[in-house]
């Protein structure tokens, strides 16, 4: 399962991977509205991301390292979304992987500074879909998911490599 973390929509995306060959199973967002205290945004996402594990059971989970750029309070926001999704996957037991927006991309396109527009290409074409996920924040959690498993099957990986960083 990845995770595009956020505190107004969160993106999530399922995909069951055996060796190289990756099928889609669930995607979408978890979305919180707008006027709602963050407290309450925070537990909503909390409550629907362990639905998502008790409904999926993921053996692991991926998620989106921070980076921020110039605007820190929506990093912040974002931060705060990040924390409630790890703890509901930590809670459940699920092993929790990090990938930057680099990592994911160089793992997607094969181009670590790659558009937003080939990164949504690729997952279709990955995924074998008839279009492009939506909404975006979808579409990236899927892209992580995708990364993971890729990187969890790496040869590096198997042979005791430390290409994936627990949280």
């Amino acid at each position: 399962m990845g995770i595009d973390p956020g505190i107004a929509t969160v993106g999530f995306g399922v995909i069951e991977a055996e060796a190289n060959k990756i099928k889609p199973i669930r995607y979408g967002v978890i979305s919180t509205p707008a006027g709602l205290r963050l407290a309450l945004r925070l537990q909503q996402i909390y409550r629907d991301m362990c639905q998502l594990i008790d409904t999926f059971h993921p053996d692991a989970i991926s998620v989106e390292e921070l980076f921020f750029n110039t605007n820190i309070t929506t990093g912040i926001a974002v931060a705060h979304g990040r924390g409630v999704a790890i703890l509901a996957g930590e809670e459940k037991q699920i092993p929790m992987f990090e990938y930057t927006p680099l990592q994911v991309k160089q793992c997607i396109t094969g181009y670590g500074r790659a558009e937003k527009k080939q990164m949504m290409e690729m997952v279709r074409r990955l995924l074998n879909l008839d279009a492009v996920p939506r909404p975006d924040d979808a579409a990236d959690a899927l892209a992580l998911a995708i990364c993971h498993s890729r990187f969890s099957n790496s040869l590096l990986n198997i042979d005791g490599g430390n290409v994936c960083s627990t949280i």
